[in-house]
């Protein structure tokens, strides 16, 4: 079980880096926006209803069913933040997380805004063979 609750929190961290750089991966695969999307407005929700992740849930649960401890909190706090000396309770930290969390993705769906609207070259015609 406990095993299982580590590949859950392996697992959580994949979500978390994806949340971060989907937007800016989607810039070499276009494809990964139809999973980034839901991925980040499910977030989102989370984070502004200030619901449990389901994944610190399922981890916990998992921790608890093999007898280990299990931790206060969520994800990010116990395993990011919390260490590194910033409280996740914190407003300075909250901001802080809201702002690595949002400022990749601006970066990145403003980039794909701005690729979108660039004129297309025709595949068949170069600047050198268009005269």
């Amino acid at each position: 079980m406990l095993l299982l609750a580590d590949a859950v929190a392996v697992l959580h961290a994949g979500a978390v880096l994806f949340m971060l750089t989907g937007s800016l991966l989607a810039l070499r695969r276009p494809g990964l926006l139809w999973l980034h999307v839901p991925v980040a407005l499910v977030v989102l929700g989370l984070y502004l209803t200030g619901s449990d992740c389901p994944l610190t849930t399922w981890e916990l649960a998992l921790r608890e069913r093999a007898g280990a401890p299990g931790y206060d909190g969520g994800f990010i706090g116990h395993y990011i933040t919390d260490p590194l000396g910033f409280p996740i309770g914190a407003t300075s930290t909250q901001v802080g997380v809201l702002v690595i969390a949002v400022l990749p993705n601006l970066a990145g769906y403003g980039l794909l805004v701005l690729r979108s609207r660039r004129p297309r070259e025709h595949p068949l015609r170069s600047p050198a063979t268009s005269r």
